[in-house]
């Protein structure tokens, strides 16, 4: 036990316990938080700004004061007073900590930026739009004919488009009058046609130019492709960390957040909607375009993001059955949703398949099309809860399963986000047992001439997800690390790299040197891999079970994650099922395709809509089977599956270390 308060920070996942009466600055440099400052503590430069977290965490398992922190002082209050603080941020290097707290380090004040991956895919998308433009001339209004300036607007643009019925957004009316006077009553309007047709938005004389969002809502990232809706470019893409993500890393403590603290949802509402809008006025810089040419959205995420997003309880989806408030696809003003955009904006938000399968797996679904496939294939959207499809022509299965965060680097000793400085690939040489690497801003391996100058700007600072998956099925194909998981001494592998931490070995990737510290691949890191990807392929299993089937033809790796890691690699590990590794591919951010799919696409939301309608789901949680897969995927690649396709092309040797695979048992003695 200690006395010294435990602080956390967010998204780093950097944890440690301090002095009371620590600096928030002090503390973050202490624990290798990314957090910046250039004024020397003297509250000017703003780029230390924080937001403590209070209330109940129950995924890390303290509950944060109000006074945890240290009252604004008069710098802090001099500050907000001359330039502002947003409502719930201080100053890190004013802040002092005086009990456990949880700490939010927002993206403008860390100092190596999160690298949202999470780009938009190169695809031939028709584009039919539900928003058109059309210029018309009104006729003036005259004592004679005294109508309304909307009903004449109405009828001229209901003569232009051939129909019998069109609605006006009253969000409109104030402001419409002033509109037709300044175009000479020659007017441009916005129609959305997805529904009753209606006028959404105006300008005065002729007018080109409409834009709309295409949004994947992350349980860690979010990220947003603006395009144009008459050529179908994507004119800016940007992306942001979740800034859920300081209540909770998975999006069951989320839940658990919501349900134990009052008016929790509706922070965590307000949170991703803060959110959204700065990843829209990052988009509409990037671009050089005005928010209110901003008229239609598409938004994807899982069920929780879903409701919190809308601003429902996800208080049903933290216990069995997971009832869904509404899992059909929603259709309404933006400026419902919190979003500063134009008043007229549109967002349509995709259906859910099912209460742990969102409407991410829907996009995925849109955009990769297993349905209409003639061979039988896996899609596998991985991330903290990876969604999983299997089908062909005859039908679609799914299901999702609860991978945790650290296939994103989370709970892992030396992990991180994706970020400039952590390693993202590693070979380890099958005799030697040394390793290499590259660090995420420079393309030369760590033994390569150059890469201490090349690296020299961002540091080396730790591991991230891909890199994890690489450095252990590189353990495991170099004979470091056995099936079971367990690493093996100096001895037993023959590797001096490989050394004692209490009763188990670690592997040191990195030696450190006077800037960084020994970054090292511990049992417990392996275990942790072991049981996210046990997960992710008991699900995969599940659905091959219901399907009646041993194999599948071809496996598809989905999400900005699966974008990114090596095929040979998840299959050493034992991620996926064996199948010819030319036979798997990576279909990049497949959920924000399928988002841009029904943003361009007015008729791709009706076949999305009849799609998951007939889509069989499957509850991981309450199957039987799963359990019993979960198991056996725990062995690297799996303990029951024999996986001859994988070892007729990759050397697996079978060392057998110590008395078990647990990480933590006591190592038999000689």
């Amino acid at each position: 036990m200690t006395d010294q308060p435990l602080v956390i920070f967010t998204p780093s996942g950097k944890r440690g316990h301090v002095a009371p009466g620590t600096k928030v600055l002090d503390a973050a440099r202490s624990l290798g938080a990314d957090l910046d400052s250039v004024c020397g503590r003297r509250g000017v430069c703003s780029k230390c700004q924080i937001a403590p977290s209070f209330g109940t965490h129950a995924k890390h398992g303290i509950t944060v004061a109000e006074d945890a922190l240290t009252p604004i002082n008069a710098v802090e209050e001099r500050y907000d007073r001359v330039r502002g603080l947003k409502p719930g941020r201080r100053l890190g290097c004013q802040a002092e900590i005086l009990a456990d707290v949880v700490i939010d380090v927002p993206p403008e004040s860390q100092v190596h930026k999160q690298v949202v991956r999470k780009r938009a895919e190169a695809r031939d998308i028709t584009v039919d739009p539900a928003v058109r433009l059309h210029y018309v001339e009104v006729a003036e209004p005259t004592m004679d004919a005294p109508s309304g300036d909307c009903e004449r607007l109405l009828d001229a643009l209901k003569a232009e488009m051939g129909i019998e019925t069109l609605g006006m957004d009253f969000a409109l009316l104030p402001g419409l009058q002033k509109v037709l006077r300044k175009g000479g009553w020659k007017v441009t309007a916005a129609i959305h046609l997805d529904g009753a047709p209606e006028v959404i938005a105006l300008w005065p004389g002729y007018h080109e130019g409409v834009f709309g969002l295409a949004v994947d809502i992350g349980s860690t990232t979010i990220a947003g492709h603006l395009t144009d809706l008459a050529s179908g470019e994507v004119v800016a893409s940007s992306g942001i960390m979740n800034p859920q993500i300081r209540y909770g890393e998975d999006v069951m403590s989320r839940v658990s957040h919501a349900m134990m603290n009052a008016g929790g949802a509706a922070e965590l509402t307000a949170a991703v909607r803060e959110g959204l809008n700065g990843l829209v006025g990052a988009l509409v810089e990037e671009a050089g375009i005005d928010k209110g040419q901003i008229l239609d959205a598409a938004f994807v995420m899982n069920p929780v993001m879903h409701h919190l997003f809308l601003g429902l309880d996800p208080y049903e989806l933290g216990q069995a059955p997971f009832a869904l408030a509404t899992g059909s696809a929603q259709r309404l003003p933006a400026r419902t949703l919190g979003l500063d955009i134009a008043p007229g904006t549109r967002a349509y938000v995709l259906p859910l398949i099912a209460g742990h399968v969102g409407a991410d797996a829907a996009a995925v679904a849109l955009s990769e099309q297993p349905h209409k496939s003639d061979d039988l294939v896996l899609v596998v959207d991985v991330g903290t809860n990876a969604e999983i499809l299997l089908g062909d022509r005859t039908g679609v299965l799914a299901c999702s399963s609860p991978t945790g965060p650290a296939f994103e680097g989370a709970q892992i000793s030396s992990g991180q986000r994706a970020a400039p400085g952590a390693i993202e690939r590693v070979e380890i040489d099958p005799v030697t047992k040394e390793p290499r690497f590259r660090v995420i801003g420079s393309e030369l391996w760590s033994d390569d001439p150059g890469f201490a100058d090349a690296i020299a700007g961002t540091g080396l600072t730790g591991i991230c997800g891909s890199g994890i998956i690489e450095v252990v099925a590189e353990m495991r194909m170099a004979g470091i690390v056995d099936a079971k998981g367990l690493i093996g001494s100096a001895e037993e592998t023959g590797s001096a790299r490989c050394v004692a931490e209490g009763r188990t070995q670690s592997y040191v990737l990195w030696e450190g040197d006077e800037t960084t510290p020994r970054i090292t691949v511990t049992n417990n890191d392996v275990r942790a891999i072991q049981m996210a990807k046990a997960a992710l392929y008991a699900g995969a299993r599940l659905l091959m079970d219901k399907r009646g089937v041993d194999r599948v033809d071809r496996v598809v790796l989905a999400g900005a994650f699966g974008a990114h890691i090596s095929p040979k690699h998840a299959m050493v590990l034992g991620m996926i099922p064996d199948v010819p590794l030319a036979k798997v591919s990576s279909a990049g951010n497949a959920a924000g395709t399928g988002a841009r799919i029904a943003l361009l696409n007015l008729g791709a939301r009706a076949e999305i809509e009849r799609v998951v309608g007939e889509i069989d789901k499957i509850e991981t949680a309450i199957e039987p089977r799963f359990q019993e897969h979960f198991v056996a995927a725990t062995a690297m690649p799996n303990a029951a599956d024999p996986f001859d396709g994988l070892r007729a092309v990759v050397p697996l040797p079978e060392p057998s270390f110590g008395k078990s695979g647990e990480s933590g048992r006591r190592r038999r003695r000689s």
